[in-house]
């Protein structure tokens, strides 16, 4: 879950739920890497919308011989990801450039065999301008893949909680009211416009997640990412809610009270993920 274009936005509370995204997500996310159809190994990759580097290192542990350039609007975004290259001696594989890619001159990235791009795509205020520069970059023969979400995961049981059964739902009715207006390519279909920029799509699919708390090892990270997500979820739906809604959502957020999500027992991780894996004929 990364973004390219991140203007105006909390980086520190994005930084956390990036991490939080990984580690909860790290068993789809290594599936994704290894569906991808790449004919041979590839030795320079870009990844498009790095953020803290979710994506980057997974990269790296796909393909090992590879390096790999790193690109994001956040500095603090880029300097959390060098440290942890460094934490993990791959520090020499690893690049990042700072740059937002809704400008009209994206900066030298070289001429990589795999262009990555999570959940930053639908950031770009041209995505069609953005796709025919990738296009343009990629060695001819090479592969672009392009990984979106459905929205925000979902945590809670449909009944919950108990004195407003339903709210998540409703947060994501006025989310998806929202983002429609603000991010209105959130949930495209990438196949036409990558195929509309000269790529051919050669395969893609959506990875179902649904990952329950029962192994305790995993239960305090889910519960954590449940109350990042709620938590950037709020601004956007505030104006939207019933007062009754709001307020039994800041009690989840809460968490010194009684009803925080840290305090319950049936959370779980449910969204989808799709990803497009698309070639610059040779």
């Amino acid at each position: 879950m990364t973004h390219a274009h991140t203007h105006n936005h909390d980086h520190h509370g994005e930084a956390e739920i990036l991490d939080l995204d990984a580690q909860v997500l790290a068993e789809h996310l290594t599936a994704l890497t290894e569906w991808l159809p790449v004919q041979t190994p590839p030795r320079r990759i870009v990844d498009l919308g790095s953020g803290t580097g979710t994506g980057t290192f997974a990269l790296l542990d796909r393909f090992p011989e590879a390096h790999i350039t790193a690109v994001d609007t956040s500095a603090a975004h880029l300097q959390r990801l060098r440290e942890k290259a460094c934490a993990r001696g791959a520090e020499g594989r690893v690049r990042t450039v700072q740059a937002d890619l809704d400008t009209a001159d994206w900066p030298d990235l070289g001429t990589p065999d795999l262009v990555w791009a999570s959940a930053s795509m639908h950031h770009m205020a041209d995505p069609g301008r953005a796709l025919l520069q990738v296009h343009d970059l990629l060695a001819p023969g090479g592969l672009f893949a392009v990984v979106e979400l459905s929205g925000f995961p979902r945590f809670l049981p449909a009944d919950a909680p108990g004195e407003r059964p339903g709210l998540e739902e409703r947060c994501h009715e006025a989310s998806d009211r929202f983002h429609a207006e603000h991010v209105p390519h959130r949930g495209a279909d990438w196949g036409p416009k990558l195929t509309g920029a000269g790529f051919t799509v050669e395969d893609g699919r959506t990875i179902t997640v649904n990952i329950g708390t029962t192994d305790p090892s995993r239960s305090e990270a889910v519960g954590a990412y449940a109350l990042s997500s709620l938590r950037r979820l709020r601004p956007s739906v505030a104006d939207a809610l019933a007062p009754e809604d709001l307020a039994a959502l800041d009690r989840l957020l809460d968490t010194d009270g009684p009803g925080s999500l840290l305090h319950r027992d049936d959370l779980a991780v449910r969204t989808e993920r799709t990803v497009w894996a698309a070639r610059r004929p040779g």
